[in-house]
């Protein structure tokens, strides 16, 4: 019964726990004090716990929550899935969608361009909160560590927006583009240039 209790608790948090971490805190509060599953005292140590461990705090809340329950695996497995599958669905669904719309139409023109621009959009925008976390407190210019610093995240940007300027999918160049901006592969090389730069 703590199962079946655990995992539509948290299937309800997933679906409609809007706002990330700390805005499902009081959903989760409320179905833990709902069905007596721990001590204020214990969730208020879960709470802590989950924030300073690393990934989702919502995930990890679960997961502690689950353990806690049930004192075992499972119950930490059941709790976690149950919270993620509302995400999981939706954003597959969303994907399904993008990929059939996407292939019905990638020789139209206008939604190739469309495309192109919204991912340049997208690059704006994190360019943006980049540059706003770049400014040191209290002082008015942006400035990063020093030169070294620019020329890592120019590289980074170009390499990103590289590929989307070269026409043939079989171009050599279009090819090794598409590796060296693969995201994990940026992040990958920028903290090892960093690493050698700066220590």
């Amino acid at each position: 019964m703590i199962y079946l209790q655990l995992f539509l608790s948290f299937l309800k948090i997933g679906l409609f726990g809007f706002g990330g971490g700390l805005a499902i805190f009081s959903l989760i509060q409320h179905e833990v004090e709902q069905y007596g599953w721990m001590t204020q005292e214990e969730f208020v140590d879960i709470l802590a716990i989950s924030q300073v461990t690393p990934g989702p705090i919502g995930i990890n809340c679960a997961t502690y929550v689950g353990y806690t329950t049930t004192g075992n695996i499972w119950g930490s497995l059941l709790a976690t899935t149950a919270i993620v599958i509302p995400s999981l669905v939706i954003m597959l669904s969303i994907c399904k969608v993008y990929f059939v719309i996407s292939s019905r139409f990638q020789r139209n023109i206008y939604f190739t361009r469309t495309m192109h621009m919204l991912r340049l959009s997208v690059l704006g925008l994190i360019g943006a909160a980049a540059l706003l976390l770049m400014k040191p407190v209290g002082q008015p210019s942006v400035s990063f560590i020093d030169g070294s610093s620019w020329i890592i995240f120019a590289v980074t940007c170009l390499l990103t927006i590289a590929p989307m300027f070269i026409k043939k999918s079989a171009n050599p160049l279009k090819s090794a583009l598409n590796i060296l901006s693969h995201p994990i592969l940026l992040i990958i090389m920028a903290g090892v240039a960093g690493y050698f730069i700066y220590s």
